[in-house]
C-alpha cells in the first residue's frame, strides 16, 4: 500500500509520515488521552517518536492500513488513520495535537480522505468511533458528512474500562 499525499481545505495537507515529525508526537504523548487510545508512546523520547513513523510506515508496507501526518505549512499538527476491514467497510480515526485544536483540522483531514477512500478504494462505508463526551470529535465527524447511527454501549476498551462510543457512516456511491 502507498500512503498518498492528499491536499485538504483551510491549507492542511494529509500525507505519510517523516522522521521530521518528531515534535507533533511528543505533543500528542503528553495529551492525557491520545496515548490511550492510539500507539502514541506515552512517556516520548526520540527513540519511541521515530519508533511510532516506523510502525505507521509499516502499516501500509504490511497491508493494514494507512496512516497520514496531518500538516500544514509543513508541520504536523495530528494524525489520521484508514483501517479497510471486510465487506467493503473501513474504520477512521484521528486525532489532533492540543496546540492545533479548534481549527478544523480533524474535519479538513476526514474531508480529504473520505472522499479518496470512497472514490480511489472503492470503500462502500466509512465508521468512525467517538465517545460521546468527545464532542469536538464528533462534530467534525459531523461537518465531514459523516451521520450518527447510534450508541454502541461498552464498544471499546479505553484506559482499562469499557466506554461506549457512537458510531458514525459515510457511504459511498
Amino acid at each position: 500500500m502507498l500512503v498518498p499525499e492528499l491536499t485538504a481545505e483551510s491549507g492542511f495537507l494529509v500525507r505519510p509520515w517523516r522522521l521530521d515529525d518528531l515534535a507533533a508526537i511528543a505533543e500528542a504523548a503528553t495529551d492525557p488521552y491520545i496515548p490511550l487510545i492510539t500507539s502514541v508512546p506515552s512517556e516520548y523520547s526520540d527513540a519511541e517518536g521515530v519508533a511510532f513513523v516506523r510502525r505507521q510506515w509499516a502499516r501500509a508496507a504490511d497491508g493494514a492500513g494507512y496512516s497520514f501526518a496531518i500538516a500544514r505549512d509543513g508541520r504536523a499538527v495530528g494524525q489520521i488513520g484508514l483501517w479497510p476491514g471486510p465487506h467493503g467497510r473501513a474504520s477512521v480515526g484521528y486525532w489532533v495535537v492540543g496546540s492545533a485544536r479548534g481549527q478544523g483540522v480533524a474535519r479538513a483531514a476526514l474531508r480529504a480522505v473520505s472522499p479518496w477512500a470512497l472514490g480511489q478504494l472503492r470503500i462502500a462505508r466509512l465508521e468512525a468511533h467517538v465517545e460521546p463526551w468527545n464532542v469536538a470529535s464528533w462534530k467534525a465527524a459531523e461537518r465531514a458528512g459523516f451521520a450518527r447511527e447510534g450508541l454502541l454501549r461498552q464498544w471499546q476498551e479505553v484506559g482499562g474500562e469499557r466506554r461506549d462510543m457512537y458510531l458514525y457512516a459515510r457511504l459511498g456511491g
